[in-house]
C-alpha cells in the first residue's frame, strides 16, 4: 500500500513542469577532467536487534563505507545507485544544493526506480555534521539514512573523530505503524483534540507516539554496543546525529565533560555540560577530553520521557567494558527550549529587518492522527508560500498542539532569533524543535532560488500532512 506521502508526491509530480522533474545530472564539464563521482548504493541489509534478525536499508559506498566524508570547497559529485526493489530518493539534510538536486520526490525530482541511478554535482559552501536520508514513503523508518560529514578549518588534526547515528527501530512494518496510528481513538484528557488543539500551559506534553522495540546507536543496541578505542588523554570530536523517525533524547555524557561547539553543523559559542537534548533530525558536535587514566566511557542517549537508552562506549587504554543496561537509572525529561534559549551563534546572520514574515501555526488532531500547518493538511492543491530572492524571511512558528515538533527547512540554514517574544542571536540551524504552546521565530536569507519543502521531521506527522513548501516568486 502506498503511504499518504507517496500518493501526495505522485500527484504533485504530475503537476510539475517536465524540466523540473528531469533526472538530476552533473553540471557541465570543465576543461580539466573532473574526478569520478562517489558512488552511493541504496541497499538492503540484515542487522540483529534483540537477538532477532531484521531486514533494513542502508546507504553505503561499494567498499562498505556508510555515507560520505568529504571536504568543504569540494564539489559534491555523487552517483546514487538504487539496488533495492522499490523507488527511492535521497535528501541531503542540511545542505544547500540547487533545488532540483534536493531529493524530495515530486518537488525537486522523481524517485530513482529500482536498478536506476541519479547524479548530483554542486559546491559545498560550508562544513559540519549533516546526514542523508530517504524522502520516499516511510523508508527512513527502515534506516535508509547515513552520515554526511564535511570537514573544514574547524577540524583539528590532533583529535579523533567519532560519529554516532541514533535511530528508533520496530519489527512492525512502517506502513502498519502508520495505519495503527490513524485508527480513531480516544485521547485521555484531551477531548479537545477532536479539533485543532491549543494546549493549556500546564498540560503535560504528549510524548512518543510510537512504542519502539529498540533504540540503536550505529545500528546496535546496548546488548552489543559499538566500542570505540580512544587514547587516554586524547581530544575527541563527537558528532551525534539523531536519525530517528520519531524519537527525541537527552545525551548523557556520564563523567565526561562535553563542550557543545556546533548544532546542525554550525558553530555556537561553546557550552559545557554533561546532559543535552537532541530532537529528531538535529545534530550536536562535542569536544571531549578523555581522562588520562584507562577507562570505559559510555555516551548514552536516553529516550525523552522514559528510561530507555542506547549508546556507544569510548574505551581508553585496556580498561574493561562492563555491560550497560538498556534502562537508565532515571527517566529522561521532556525536551524544553532551555538550551535553545541559551545558545548563541558563533557567526550570526547580519542584522537586518525582515522583508517578509510567514506565521505558521503547528496544528493537529491526535484523535484521528491528522497533522497540519495552519490547520491545512498538506495536499497537492496547497499553494506554496511565496518568498523572493534577496529577502530576509522570518518564520513565526506557533505550536498549538500538545506535542513537540522538530521543524526542518530545506535548502537554507536559518537562525533562531526569538522565543516567546524575547529576541536574541540564537543558534544557526536547519531543524528547530517547537515545544507545546511555545512560539519560536527563525530568520533566513532567501539566497537559493527554487521550490523547497518545510515540514515536521517526525516521520508519521509529515506523512499525515504536516508539510508545506516555499517557492521563489
Amino acid at each position: 500500500m502506498l503511504s499518504r506521502r507517496g500518493v501526495i508526491m505522485g500527484a504533485l509530480a504530475a503537476g510539475v513542469a517536465p524540466d523540473a522533474l528531469a533526472q538530476t545530472a552533473p553540471a557541465g564539464k570543465s576543461s580539466a577532467s573532473p574526478a569520478p563521482p562517489t558512488i552511493l548504493q541504496l541497499l538492503t541489509q540484515t542487522i540483529v536487534v534483540n537477538g532477532k534478525p531484521a531486514s533494513v536499508f542502508a546507504i553505503r559506498q561499494p567498499d562498505g563505507t556508510a555515507g560520505i566524508t568529504t571536504q568543504v570547497g569540494k564539489r559534491f559529485r555523487v552517483r546514487v545507485e538504487n539496488k533495492i526493489n522499490e523507488p527511492s530518493l535521497i535528501h541531503w539534510h542540511g545542505l544547500t544544493p540547487p533545488w532540483r538536486q534536493d531529493g524530495v520526490p515530486g518537488v525537486s525530482g522523481p524517485p530513482i526506480p529500482p536498478g536506476g541511478s541519479a547524479d548530483y554535482d554542486f559546491p559545498l559552501r560550508f562544513g559540519g555534521t549533516f546526514w542523508m536520508h530517504s524522502h520516499q514513503g516511510l523508508q527512513e523508518q527502515l534506516l535508509m539514512a547515513a552520515p554526511l560529514i564535511i570537514h573544514d578549518q574547524r577540524d583539528r588534526a590532533d583529535q579523533q573523530e567519532v560519529v554516532v547515528m541514533l535511530a528508533d527501530f520496530s519489527f512492525t512494518p512502517p506502513q502498519q505503524i502508520f495505519e495503527d496510528l490513524k485508527k480513531p481513538k480516544k485521547v485521555a484528557g484531551m477531548g479537545a483534540m477532536a479539533a485543532p488543539a491549543t494546549p493549556a500551559a500546564t498540560a503535560a506534553p504528549d510524548l512518543n507516539d510510537v512504542k519502539y522495540d529498540a533504540f540503536l546507536a550505529n545500528d546496535r543496541t546496548l546488548a552489543d554496543p559499538e566500542i570505540v578505542k580512544v587514547e587516554p588523554g586524547a581530544q575527541v570530536l563527537l558528532r551525534l546525529i539523531n536519525s530517528s523517525s520519531m524519537s527525541a533524547y537527552h545525551i548523557d555524557l556520564g563523567q565526561l565533560e562535553g563542550q557543545l561547539i556546533a548544532v546542525d553543523g554550525f558553530q555556537v559559542k561553546p557550552t559545557s555540560g554533561r546532559y543535552f537534548p537532541i530532537a529528531v533530525a538535529q545534530r550536536l558536535d562535542f569536544q571531549l577530553k578523555i581522562p588520562r587514566d584507562p577507562g570505559a566511557h559510555p555516551v548514552l542517549a536516553v529516550l525523552e520521557g522514559t528510561r530507555n537508552q542506547t549508546g556507544i562506549v569510548l574505551a581508553a587504554g585496556n580498561a574493561p567494558v562492563s555491560r550497560i543496561p538498556d534502562m537508565a537509572a532515571a527517566a529522561s525529561p521532556a525536551l524544553t527550549l532551555d538550551l535553545e534559549s541559551r545558545l548563541r551563534a558563533a557567526k550570526p546572520l547580519k542584522a537586518r529587518a525582515a522583508d517578509r514574515v510567514h506565521t505558521i501555526n503547528l496544528t493537529g488532531n491526535m484523535a484521528t492522527y491528522s497533522w497540519s500547518l495552519n490547520n491545512v493538511v498538506w495536499n497537492p492543491s496547497v499553494p506554496p508560500l511565496p518568498i523572493a530572492n534577496g529577502e530576509r524571511v522570518e518564520l513565526v512558528l506557533v505550536n498549538k498542539t500538545p506535542m513537540a515538533h522538530p521543524m526542518h527547512l530545506h535548502g537554507h540554514e536559518f537562525q533562531v532569533v526569538e522565543i516567546d517574544g524575547k529576541r536574541f542571536p540564537g543558534a544557526v540551524r536547519d531543524t528547530v524543535v517547537v515545544t507545546p504552546g511555545r512560539r519560536v521565530v527563525v530568520a533566513f536569507d532567501a539566497n537559493n532560488p527554487g521550490w523547497w519543502a518545510f515540514h515536521c521531521h517526525l516521520l508519521y506527522h509529515l506523512d499525515a500532512g504536516m508539510f508545506t513548501t516555499f517557492r521563489y516568486v
